[in-house]
């Protein structure tokens, strides 16, 4: 079962979020890469996580690695249909997000880390994100975990930690240039839950 979670202080307002941006932090991570931090993009965070963790069609997947199938350590809800979401804030942070990048959202996949155990290796979004330059959206909800991004030769990680109603953005060549993860921790963690957000339209090859 999932830690309890502990609600944040600045996450219990009535849900909304800022269409302006107007926290958001750009980090240069090479000519061709960059990622977006937008720090209490959403308020009354709380609300929409407490929402979800009762509402989403959490899933328990598996996957192939090297050679045999093994379990996620996550749940996994996706709705490839913005019309199918389980909640209709998750509508709302859709259209900002399109209206502000210029990418129309029409999908997304949530993932529940259930504890600090939890976790996924690197990766870049290969599935949706078929184009050379993508932009993707992750809300974080509810306990903070580490958000780490590497260029795929190898090298120095940069490190992001959002707490609840924090928006990360990847874009330029982040899925193909780079790779990202939330490592398992020692430390113990409440549950965590990430929105992603997609778009049709980046699943097509340019």
């Amino acid at each position: 079962m999932p830690s309890e979670h502990q609600p944040s202080l600045f996450a219990s307002d009535e849900p909304s979020v800022d269409a302006a941006f107007t926290t958001a932090r750009r980090i240069v991570l090479d000519e061709h890469s960059w990622v977006e931090v937008v720090p209490g993009w959403l308020s009354g965070a709380d609300a929409l996580f407490d929402d979800l963790m009762t509402t989403a069609g959490w899933e328990q997947r598996d996957r192939w690695m090297y050679t045999r199938r093994v379990v996620e350590p996550r749940l996994t809800a996706q709705y490839p249909r913005l019309a199918d979401a389980p909640h209709p804030l998750l509508h709302t942070a859709a259209q900002a997000l399109s209206a502000h990048y210029g990418v129309t959202y029409d999908g997304l996949w949530i993932n529940l880390y259930r504890d600090h155990r939890d976790s996924t290796g690197w990766h870049g979004d290969g599935a949706s994100t078929r184009r050379r330059e993508c932009v993707v959206p992750v809300l974080t909800l509810g306990a903070q975990r580490r958000f780490l991004l590497r260029p795929v030769g190898g090298g120095p990680s940069t490190d992001l930690r959002p707490v609840a109603g924090d928006l990360v953005v990847m874009g330029g060549r982040c899925q193909t240039d780079w790779r990202h993860c939330v490592p398992k921790q020692t430390t113990p963690s409440g549950p965590r839950i990430s929105v992603n957000f997609s778009a049709s339209e980046q699943a097509v090859p340019d």
